[in-house]
């Protein structure tokens, strides 16, 4: 199940994070590029649950993942060229959509991404845009099998100390 969010799912998010961080310190190359510290931490979980945008996967008690659902579209995107006309109140935003590193390869993050797509659709939203880092290979390789078009790719001063090169995506709802 999917659902809101609620201030005792954080430490689980935030476990979440520190296991990504711990499986990306394994790897020869980085999928996220986030840094231990800084991003994603629980601060992080946290503001997007006091917006009410944060949003969880449990199953059987256990929180596998969380995604914040909104529409903030990060300044760096006006240099994307957007293909779907949409007023910026009319586009929802994909960030952060993590999944618990042991439950990888269950389909959960298309659980999420449909999910998303369906409460975007509930809000009347008319299209779906997400970033990913350039490295970041599953990312990059789902989001096309589910309908999403590469828009363009830019370097972003993410959270104003991480400069990368981020993929968009976007899809119509």
């Amino acid at each position: 199940m999917i659902r809101l969010a609620n201030p005792s799912d954080l430490d689980a998010i935030a476990e979440i994070y520190e296991e990504i961080l711990a499986a990306e310190d394994a790897r020869p190359a980085s999928y996220t590029n986030w840094q231990r510290g800084k991003y994603p931490t629980r601060d992080t979980a946290e503001a997007a649950l006091e917006a009410g945008t944060l949003w969880v996967g449990e199953e059987d008690g256990a929180v596998y993942g969380c995604v914040n659902l909104n529409g903030e579209q990060l300044p760096e995107y006006d240099a994307i060229p957007w293909s779907i006309p949409a007023q910026p109140s009319e586009v929802g935003v994909i960030h952060t959509l993590v999944i618990r590193p042991s439950w990888s390869g269950r389909g959960k993050a298309r659980e999420f991404v449909a999910f998303c797509e369906e409460e975007l659709r509930r809000q009347g939203k008319k299209a779906v845009r997400l970033d990913t880092y350039e490295g970041n290979f599953p990312a990059n390789t789902m989001y096309p099998r589910l309908g999403y078009r590469l828009a363009g790719a830019t370097e972003f001063f993410f959270q104003g100390f991480i400069h990368e090169v981020l993929n968009c995506y976007e899809k119509q709802l």
